[in-house]
This record gives C-alpha cells, structure tokens and sequence, in this order.
C-alpha cells in the first residue's frame, strides 16, 4: 500500500487540480457582487441517511483556498447522518466559502456515498471474519478520496494502484506463458530491482489454484467468477499457505454466501463505481 507521505500528496494534487479546473482566472459571479474585505457563515447541512465522509478533506480544501478560514466541526467522518444534521460550519471571507464551495459539496457527496454502500457490505459480513476490500475501478484523478471513503464506511484497500502491488491477472498470465512462467518471472523481476512488493495471483479454476500452489512467494490468491461450491473447494486446497479473496460480481445478494465459504477477503468494484450521491448542502447562516 502507498505511504501515508505518498497519499496526502495525492490529496493535495487533487485539491489543486480541482480548484484549476473550477475557479481558472477567478470566481466571477463572486467577484462581481461580493466585496472583497466580506465575512460570513456557512453550514454543511445534510439532506439525506448514510455515512458522512469527507469533513477532513473539506478542511484542506477551504485552508488550500484560504487559510484564514475557520471550520467548526459538528460530526466527524464515519458518523451516521440524517436530514436536518449539521455537518460543520465554516466561516471568513464570504469570497472564499463561495470558491470552495463545489469542490467540498461535489466530493462529500461522492465520499459519503461510497462510505455509505461500504458500511452496508461491512454490516452484511459482520461476524463472518471476512473482510470487504476495493478496487482500481475508481473515478480518474479522484482514487484517493474514493479509497479514503472506503476506510471512512469500514473497509479496506486493495493495492491503490499498479505501483504498489503486484497482481498477476488472466492477461498477465497468458501474455507470459501461463501460471509458473508468470510466478517466476515475476519474483526474478522483484530480486533484480530489488523491489519488495506482494505478490497476488488470480486463479480460473481449481487447477490453476493447484499450480500456484507449487510456487512460494504467492500472498494471495485471486479466487475470481468461482460458484459457492468451488470456492469452498478453492479455500480447503489453499489452507494456511497465503490468503484468500474472492471476486467477480459479487453483490450484497451474494456476499454473505461468499464470506461463509470461508474466504479472507471480498473485493468489490461496486464500493466506488455504482453509487449514488449523498444529498448535502452548503447554506449562508
């Protein structure tokens, strides 16, 4: 996984990529009618149920805008919301709330949805062991703050991309000439740049799980599309020798199923890629 140096530098790209994007030459419309030395009051009010996520990165985004600005938090990430709650309130110049403003409302909202659907799974797995990961299936240029909403709603992280783990998947295993030619070529490439990366491998079926299970060094293993019966199958062969995940379409229908076939991790693209977003609201007071 990334450091934690490595994420708020994401974070911060993020911000300042958003406000580029948003503000350019200057807020305008602000410009136009708001005096520059104006002060006021706002509140974040939420309009809808779920897990509220995103009140820390609203404080780097408004002290990126403007440092002067003060945020009185009310509720803290990981909170259960409903309409009517007041998340915080932010208060300086009133040209600075403004310029902030849909970058804060445009990412809690995604944030808080996420760590809402990701609660749901966490709750639908609890006493099971098992575990609800992500995936690399996020929004472009916004991964950090969908993977931090995942840990915000009580899941984990799978790898944050292509840079911090390795996972040997079906193109990666044909392209290389199958299981034990990936395996090794894989560790030989780690020794050579003198890389110290985890190594996962995706399994077909239960005899790729056995050919994997010929070559050490394998974290995890990828028990991916498997029905309930192979899985429990997939989960006796591997034993104690690296961990377990299962993927591939596995929903909230499905999941508890998957978790009781005794598997150590469950990865969802639907953590981040199918939600919908939190009603929240920035209003003057």
């Amino acid at each position: 996984m990334i450091s934690e140096v490595q994420f708020n530098i994401e974070i911060d790209l993020i911000i300042a990529n958003a406000i580029r994007e948003d503000v350019g030459d200057g807020d305008h419309s602000s410009l136009a009618c708001i005096p520059e030395n104006a002060t006021g009051k706002a509140k974040l009010l939420v309009k809808d149920e779920g897990v509220l996520a995103g009140v820390e990165f609203a404080k780097k985004v408004f002290n990126y805008v403007d440092s002067e600005m003060v945020v009185d938090v009310q509720l803290e990430d990981g909170s259960l919301v409903k309409h009517g709650d007041i998340a915080f309130y932010v208060s300086g110049s009133s040209q600075s709330i403004l310029k902030a403003e849909r970058l804060v409302l445009n990412a809690m909202q995604r944030m808080s949805a996420i760590a809402t659907k990701t609660n749901h799974f966490v709750k639908l797995l609890e006493g099971t062991g098992t575990k609800i990961l992500d995936t690399r299936k996020t929004t472009p240029g916004i991964r950090a703050l969908e993977k931090w909403a995942v840990k915000i709603g009580g899941g984990e992280n799978h790898r944050f991309a292509l840079y911090d783990m390795i996972m040997l998947k079906d193109n990666h295993i044909d392209f290389a000439g199958g299981i034990t030619s990936a395996i090794e070529k894989t560790k030989k490439y780690l020794s050579d740049n003198n890389l110290d990366l985890k190594i996962i491998v995706e399994a077909r079926d239960l005899n790729e799980i056995k050919e994997i299970l010929k070559t050490p060094g394998v974290y995890r293993i990828l028990i991916d599309n498997f029905n309930y019966e192979d899985t429990r199958k997939a989960v006796a062969l591997i034993g104690d020798t690296c961990l377990t995940e299962s993927s591939g379409g596995i929903n909230e229908k499905t999941v508890r199923r998957y978790a009781e076939c005794g598997v150590d991790y469950i990865s969802s693209g639907a953590l981040t890629h199918s939600v919908y977003n939190l009603d929240l609201s920035l209003k003057a007071v």
